[in-house]
């Protein structure tokens, strides 16, 4: 097996049963923000942009760089495809012209001609955008396990697919903590030291624990070229910098008795066999070394080479085309009703302070009253800076549903909290649409043992879809004992249970009339898959996770007859038409709390499923 190392967490994997090309990512990403380190602009993109198969494995861009996977790579080359709940990675790369998938299953092994291939794939609101995974790769001779950012918590399964000969892992910081704080000096130097510590200690656990053959630093750091951030490289070894490099990491793994660490830089070539792994640099021995000894020297002339780019990204910003607080205010309020969980775990108030000047416009997000408004000099909870009101001009204009993948990434915005990390706030900022704001919610509220059943039509239903966990109290259309989830179209048959999208699904609906006799999760009559049955209080904290607000989960009959047309067609609950922003019409959206009559509802009929989820446009 030969291994061409293409810089942060990307690798051209050569083997006699064809190529693997994961995660390339050449082009700046998080508006201009972030950069490859070392530099990988000597790459021969020809050489790598006709592989058998390509693994991206999440969408973050500096794994998903569209506009190369666009102009670069064959749209021949067959996806390896996480096994992610949402298909949003699919509905990406279909969108650049992919349209060769190999389903993969969480933790599955697959052989495919030769190979045999294994993804582990996160699937918490919490991992990377809404799913991250690592990738292990047998060519009948040795094995390999590209981790990335991926923090796998199975070790014992991964390890049937072993042993690995060579391991590729995560070492270094890539996030916006604690550098944007405004904390005083020696807070966030004591801040950036802990963290500095907790990610290479976490890298040689796993290190330790996969015990591979040989390990490989990778998937960072990047670094930073715009002068505004430049600040931010470890150009010295600052023991309370972040982003070590990775002869920082090699150096750890030596001191705990592991010399079994091997650099690599863009360009490098490892041949892997058995018993060796060797590897080739592009340049001498020499010249690789100032990278790191003389890294200040060399971000200067990088960040020379790339500064007409930078420049000309921040020029083609939007500043001025967007009033910022209505938009947002049709865009997020619609949201915000839905997250009932989410809501309760920020519990508070977040100010959003765009622009400066005479072009600053400040917001508040209530996620009490689950309103947008104009800032009032009230009390906040959590506030964000954004000096440079372009990039969120830019998110509203191009209607971007996941602002930690753009906007924090960027490290562009200053930060304040009264309090603890709250993982709730940017788990709301990456679920900027009913579809992904009803995931987030579905999985937190497994966590939770609240009653999550409703009642329409005659029948006591779950609330959750078995496919993806919308609400179904806000989604579910039922007409003639079908029962249609309108978030992606999923049917069930509410007189057996039986799912007629799919054949491995079930709903649990029981008869009003023999509620009092059948026990929840008993249903003789339909053979309906169990179901968790209600707990004696209404309202719980989500277990494992920050605690919120309690909040009431069942909905009766007189609400959801609220949610009726008033000329009494069955009950509809549908995503018609699209708003100015989203796919979903935000003045048809049914209540989720009180018990109002709405005066009208959408119209739009759902199409007949096909068997694949509908893709919003």
């Amino acid at each position: 097996m030969q291994i061409t190392f293409l810089g942060q967490a990307g690798m051209f994997i050569e083997t006699k049963h064809g190529s693997v090309l994961c995660d390339p990512w050449f082009n700046t990403a998080y508006f201009a923000s972030w950069f490859p380190f070392p530099s990988n602009e000597q790459i021969d993109l020809e050489r790598i942009s006709h592989p058998t198969y390509l693994y991206l494995s999440h969408l973050h861009h500096d794994h998903f760089d569209p506009q190369f996977l666009r102009e670069h790579v064959s749209k021949d080359a067959t996806i390896l495809l996480p096994d992610y709940p949402l298909n949003l990675l699919e509905r990406a790369l279909r969108d650049l012209g992919f349209t060769k998938f190999l389903y993969t299953k969480n933790g599955q092994a697959h052989e495919i001609d030769g190979l045999r291939v294994m993804i582990m794939a996160a699937v918490a609101p919490t991992d990377g955008p809404l799913g991250d995974s690592g990738i292990m790769v047998d060519d009948g001779e040795v094995r390999i396990f590209d981790q990335n950012d991926s923090r796998p918590v199975d070790l014992d399964h991964l390890a049937t697919f072993g042993p690995f000969d060579a391991h590729f892992l995560q070492f270094s910081g890539a996030i916006w903590y604690p550098m944007v704080y405004q904390y005083p000096e020696r807070m966030l130097e004591a801040l950036g030291r802990k963290k500095r510590e907790n990610e290479l200690s976490r890298a040689l656990r796993y290190a330790q624990q996969v015990g591979a053959s040989f390990v490989i630093p990778s998937a960072g750091p990047p670094c930073f070229l715009d002068n505004a951030l430049f600040g931010f490289n470890d150009f010295d070894r600052d023991p309370a910098n972040t982003f070590p490099d990775q002869t920082v990491f090699l150096e750890m793994m030596q001191a705990h008795g592991m010399d079994n660490g091997r650099l690599m830089i863009p360009g490098s070539v490892a041949t892997l066999t058995k018993t060796a792994c060797d590897v080739a640099h592009p340049y001498p021995d020499d010249e690789v070394s100032a990278i790191f000894t003389n890294k200040r020297a060399y971000l200067e002339a990088y960040k020379a080479r790339q500064q007409p780019e930078i420049d000309r990204q921040k020029a083609s910003w939007p500043r001025g085309q967007v009033k910022i607080l209505p938009a947002l205010q049709e865009w997020f309020q619609p949201i915000m009703e839905q997250a009932d969980l989410i809501a309760g775990g920020i519990n508070g108030l977040i100010l959003m302070q765009c622009g400066e000047g005479n072009d600053e416009e400040d917001i508040i997000l209530d996620f009490h009253l689950r309103q947008v408004r104009a800032w009032a000099g009230e009390e906040w909870d959590y506030r964000f800076r954004f000096p440079d009101r372009g990039i969120i001009e830019y998110c509203i204009l191009h209607h971007i549903e996941d602002w930690v993948n753009t906007v924090f990434l960027s490290c562009r915005f200053e930060a304040q909290r009264k309090g603890a990390y709250n993982d709730y706030i940017y788990n709301f900022f990456k679920c900027l649409s009913p579809e992904r704001i009803q995931y987030a919610e579905g999985y937190y509220s497994q966590q939770s043992k609240v009653d999550q059943f409703w009642e329409a039509e005659g029948y006591r239903i779950q609330r959750r879809c078995p496919h993806l966990k919308a609400d179904l109290t806000r989604f579910a259309r039922i007409e003639d004992g079908v029962l249609t989830c309108t978030m992606h179209g999923w049917q069930f048959d509410l007189a057996t249970g039986r799912c007629l999208t799919s054949d491995d699904r079930r709903i649990y609906a029981q008869p009003l009339a023999k509620t009092e006799d059948t026990p929840p999760g008993e249903n003789a009559s339909n053979g309906s898959a169990p179901v968790e049955a209600p707990a004696a209080s209404a309202s719980a904290e989500p277990v494992g996770a920050s605690p919120v607000a309690s909040v009431a989960t069942t909905a009766s009959a007189s609400t959801m007859q609220a949610a009726r047309v008033a000329n009494d067609k069955p009950h509809e609950v549908i995503m018609p038409k699209k708003c100015g922003h989203c796919w979903y019409a935000p003045s048809d959206l049914p209540p989720m709390r009180g018990e109002h009559q709405r005066g009208t509802q959408g119209t739009g009929p759902v199409a007949p499923h096909d068997g694949k989820p509908n893709t919003p446009k």
